[in-house]
């Protein structure tokens, strides 16, 4: 029965209409997971000898610190992690169990990255510690104990993947415990360290890690299971409508009307409204590179700029025209002409670069200079990555469905693994240029550089628009076809 569904994913891949977008993704994706997996890789090899080089043990450090790197993975999963999207329904009235279809997604769920590359730390890790003496079953038994808290915490991504205010829960713990540990007001390793311990030096301690794991997946498959039917977990949530008028904005004209809709949209969808929750996290990001203690090389900073300022762009920009993928059959119907309809998704993403900016003020503390670089990177991201963002739109080929914030298997992150790799490109121009700068004069020159680029794109807007609306028109029906696709 299994390979039949292997059959029928395979199936739903190769015929999609987005299927060459997708081929071209995963496999920039597969170089992603190459480096990562070095990464690791050499992590679980040398971390031993590294710390018996800093004077440590390293048993005991790698103890000490897992607390963070559990934390941090549940972080990235909830953030990222994609739940197996099946086609439920046709299935459901076939002779299929329902226990084989979720089995089947939940065994999907193993075979994800983020399941396998720990395997490159705490293999290679665990190897070294038997090379170097330690007794043979209690780094067994401890290595079991570890992968099975990393499947933990694959079962609880699943179950908390509707309660979209623990990831901001999660990372405010993370801070705060970081932060109370660095300042010496409190240290959770103290309390933590001894299980992870016990976890190698008592012998039946491994048993309760993995109990937990087989206690998470059988409570995640009744979850599935429970929710697997039509009149129950798959349907579609009918709300109460609301009428919002926004008079205000009918002098603007056309223009008006589709900001109208976008704000709606924002407003009223569980999708849209996390996306927009996750850009506010950007602006922290500069705090890795402003602050005195970053290690960070100087021409990192305009990355840091782009980001800080550029939040809404790379999370709800990346995304058009998909969010309105529901009605763009009936859109492409009517005499609405594309100029109007790609100038408003344009201002909305200006109006979110100009607030990001306004919010990132914060940035004074660390100087003016590093402010000027975040308002330099929102210079650009208005003059030349918001129109990027538009050109890459019309070949976005992947409808959103914002009736299925709720369902068995579906899949509601608002942000992926996808669009930050479409936002590779976006960031090379401004980094060179900001690089090239400094190696000529000073890092003024790199700013005036990057800014006159981002000016000259909001001069030549017009001519880009012209060439943009004409992608629009050409990929028109192959869009169609796509947003047809369920």
């Amino acid at each position: 029965m299994f390979t039949k569904f292997i059959y029928l994913e395979w199936k739903s891949f190769t015929r999609s209409a987005s299927f060459a977008t997708n081929l071209a993704l995963k496999i920039l994706m597969g170089f992603l997971v190459l480096y990562f997996t070095l990464v690791f890789l050499a992590l679980g090899v040398g971390a031993f000898y590294i710390l018996k080089e800093m004077k440590l043990d390293p048993l005991v450090t790698v103890n000490k610190f897992l607390v963070y790197y559990f934390l941090m993975d549940l972080i990235v999963r909830l953030l990222l992690q994609a739940i197996p999207v099946m086609n439920i329904r046709p299935l459901l009235t076939m002779p299929f169990k329902r226990s084989t279809i979720v089995h089947f997604s939940l065994g999907k769920t193993g075979l994800s990255f983020f399941n396998i590359v720990h395997a490159f730390f705490f293999l290679p890790f665990s190897a070294v510690l038997i090379y170097e003496g330690y007794d043979v079953i209690s780094v067994l038994l401890w290595l079991t104990a570890l992968y099975s808290i990393v499947f933990v915490n694959n079962f609880l991504n699943i179950l908390l993947n509707n309660k979209d205010n623990l990831l901001g829960i999660f990372i405010t713990i993370v801070v705060i415990l970081a932060g109370c540990q660095y300042y010496k007001l409190f240290d959770i390793t103290n309390y933590t360290y001894p299980i992870f311990e016990a976890l190698f030096h008592t012998k039946w301690a491994f048993s309760i890690p993995v109990l937990v794991m087989l206690g998470l997946y059988y409570w995640t498959y009744t979850y599935l299971k429970g929710d697997l039917y039509l009149d129950a977990g798959l349907t579609v949530k009918n709300d109460v409508a609301k009428t919002e008028q926004l008079t205000w904005l009918n002098q603007f004209g056309t223009l008006g009307t589709f900001l109208k809709n976008d704000i709606k949209l924002i407003k009223r969808n569980k999708r849209s409204k996390t996306t927009v929750g996750l850009s506010i996290m950007f602006l922290f990001y500069g705090l890795i590179f402003f602050n005195s203690n970053s290690h960070q090389p100087p021409v990192m900073q305009i990355f840091a700029g782009i980001f800080v300022s550029g939040g809404f762009l790379f999370t709800f920009g990346q995304f058009v025209p998909s969010w309105d993928s529901s009605y763009y059959q009936l859109m492409m119907t009517q005499n609405i002409p594309y100029r109007g309809y790609l100038n408003s998704k344009w201002w909305l993403i200006v109006i979110g670069t100009v607030i990001s900016t306004i919010l990132a003020s914060f940035y004074l503390y660390f100087g003016w200079h590093v402010y000027l670089i975040i308002v330099v990177g929102a210079i650009y991201n208005i003059g030349v990555n918001s129109l990027l963002v538009l050109l890459g739109g019309a070949f976005t080929k992947t409808p959103i469905d914002l009736s299925m914030s709720k369902g068995a298997f579906g899949d509601k992150k608002a942000f992926s693994t996808n669009t930050m790799l479409l936002s590779i490109p976006k960031l090379v121009l401004p980094i060179g240029l900001y690089w090239l700068g400094i190696h000529l004069m000073s890092t003024n020159l790199g700013l005036v550089l990057v800014a006159f680029v981002g000016l000259l794109g909001l001069a030549l807007k017009n001519q880009a628009f012209k060439f943009i609306e004409k992608i629009y028109k050409k990929e028109k029906y192959e869009t169609i076809a796509a947003y047809k696709q369920k």
